[in-house]
């Protein structure tokens, strides 16, 4: 007898129904994960913001950008643990009330994740190398795609600050592209909110900042930092639960559905 793995076995079946149970009771839940956090939040244009979120998220009176630098470790092919770095690259907005994150794009350093992120959750993830180097003196984080550095942050621990908690809440778009040419997506995409809680241990407030440079394929020199608000590291656990809220319609998101791509002959909305 033999077996072949492109279909699944009872066995299988039985873990995969234990994990549809799980997500029909109202979340999809990722266990408890060990993580490093560099939490930057900026003032920016309050025009370029207006023209970059989607309907039905909800502007907040002022205009902020909050990139989100994470190392974890994550279970890889063999039994060692491989680090996973993102950067992720967000605007701060509300939906139905509820302040949150709107990820324009978000780099990624390994492939199985990035898949997991964009096909489970709809973020914007690309495949990015991430230079980190942190120690007890300070920080430095590259952040480059196609060749090209578009993102860095570097600074030094100047203030120890205390265990916290904190909840963070993303919205994030589902879609799929249409195979026809009658629509943009094969159905309404959906949006998802996706919470991730963090138990930090540790944490510093850090002196330095954040550089952005030019980058056709992730032009996030297009939101520039006018006034630096937030400058932090911490470490500690992240725990993520995701959910659908609604579908949308497609109009709202094509206008900047390709920001998850690389185009970079894209002109862009004048502001």
């Amino acid at each position: 007898m033999s077996r072949v793995r492109y279909a699944k076995g009872e066995e299988d079946l039985a873990i995969t129904n234990a994990s549809v149970q799980e997500a029909r009771d109202g979340f999809a839940v990722e266990s408890s994960e060990r993580v490093r956090v560099i939490r930057c939040v900026y003032e920016t244009d309050a025009e370029a913001v207006r023209a970059i979120v989607p309907k039905p998220l909800e502007l907040l009176a002022q205009p902020e950008v909050e990139v989100r630098i994470e190392s974890r470790l994550i279970p890889g092919e063999s039994d060692e643990a491989v680090e996973l770095r993102t950067a992720s690259f967000s605007i701060r907005i509300a939906y139905d009330d509820r302040p949150g994150l709107y990820p324009i794009t978000t780099s990624v350093s390994c492939e199985s994740a990035m898949r997991i992120g964009r096909e489970r959750y709809g973020e914007p993830m690309k495949l990015a190398a991430i230079h980190y180097d942190a120690s007890s003196a300070g920080v430095t984080i590259e952040v480059e795609r196609r060749g090209i550095s578009f993102l860095r942050a570097t600074g030094r621990p100047v203030e120890e600050l205390p265990s916290c908690e904190e909840d963070v809440v993303s919205y994030c778009f589902k879609a799929f592209p249409s195979c026809g040419d009658a629509k943009a997506f094969d159905q309404d995409p959906q949006l998802i909110r996706v919470e991730d809680g963090f138990r930090f241990e540790r944490a510093f407030r850090l002196e330095g900042g954040l550089e952005l440079w030019e980058s056709a394929f992730d032009p996030v020199a297009d939101l520039p930092i006018r006034k630096q608000v937030i400058f932090e590291w911490a470490e500690g656990v992240r725990e993520r639960h995701a959910r659908v809220l609604r579908p949308v319609p497609e109009e709202w998101l094509l206008p900047f559905f390709h920001q998850r791509f690389d185009e970079p002959n894209i002109l862009g909305s004048e502001v």
